[in-house]
């Protein structure tokens, strides 16, 4: 039993389901980035580790096609935390904050025994993309190139270093192409948990399965922390979505159709 999908089915709300909450034209999505869960303080620094806490939130509100806004911060920190480091984190949740307008308009922080960071972002939205709307028959694709991260953060268990353009760190959220494709897609995720574990997110809330039509290796499909896009769309606009993937210079893989098949996920569970 995946307990993830357990604990979430206690909540009876039709807003639980996407990267996100949509309320009205507003999106409230909110993720946590815990020391020795997700990071360890000797890979990164502490301006490294705001930074990311603060762009994997970011990629919720980008996937949903919604404009971040605010976002609210709770910061627990190891009483031994030097102020140097505090100003670290400071910055590193400002510089990211900045790069997309978002201002920083509240939160909490607490002593505890190690690093964790949760954001939650308030994001406005005219067209709100969602995992929902995947049909039988519509083609999946995801976009850039997978694997990186994983192959990444197995370095660092292997005591290695990371490049600074290390995708495990350096995250590109892919706002360009969701702006420029939203009119044609019809379902879409950011890849956070790997793909194909993502692609079990889109079969149950669709109720749908996919037939592959090129084979993806375990690899590639079960790294997680990727931040690129998964998304769905009519064949009728293949053309279209290239051209406009091109256009922001963002790679797009066409991988599946949907079909009424049972789709089987075949990594190992990130959460529990």
């Amino acid at each position: 039993m995946n307990l993830e999908n357990y604990f979430i089915s206690q909540f009876n709300s039709s807003r639980i389901g996407d990267d996100g909450a949509l309320i009205g034209n507003q999106v409230y999505s909110k993720d946590a980035f815990f020391e020795n869960v997700h990071f360890k303080t000797k890979w990164l620094s502490y301006y490294q580790i705001a930074t990311k806490a603060m762009m994997i939130n970011i990629s919720d509100a980008i996937s949903m096609n919604a404009k971040p806004k605010y976002a609210l911060l709770s910061v627990a920190m190891p009483k031994n935390i030097s102020k140097q480091q505090m100003r670290e984190l400071a910055s590193g949740f400002k510089d990211a904050a900045d790069k997309y307008g978002i201002e920083i308009i509240g939160g909490d922080t607490i002593s505890n025994i190690k690093l964790d960071i949760t954001i939650t972002i308030i994001s406005h939205t005219k067209k709100p993309l969602l995992r929902s709307g995947l049909r039988h028959g519509y083609m999946v694709a995801y976009t850039g190139e997978l694997g990186k991260s994983k192959k990444d953060l197995q370095g660092l268990f292997n005591l290695g270093k990371l490049h600074k353009k290390s995708k495990f760190i350096d995250i590109k959220l892919r706002e360009k192409f969701v702006n420029n494709c939203s009119r044609f897609l019809s379902s879409g995720m950011d890849i956070s948990d790997g793909l194909f574990s993502d692609l079990d997110k889109l079969a149950r809330v669709n109720r749908i399965g996919f037939k592959f039509n090129k084979k993806i290796s375990k690899t590639l499909a079960c790294s997680g922390e990727e931040y690129e896009m998964l998304v769905a769309f009519d064949k009728r606009y293949v053309k279209a979505l290239i051209r406009r993937s091109k256009q922001a210079r963002t790679p797009l893989n066409i991988f599946a159709t949907s079909a009424r098949v049972r789709y089987t996920f075949r990594c190992k569970a990130h959460h529990f």
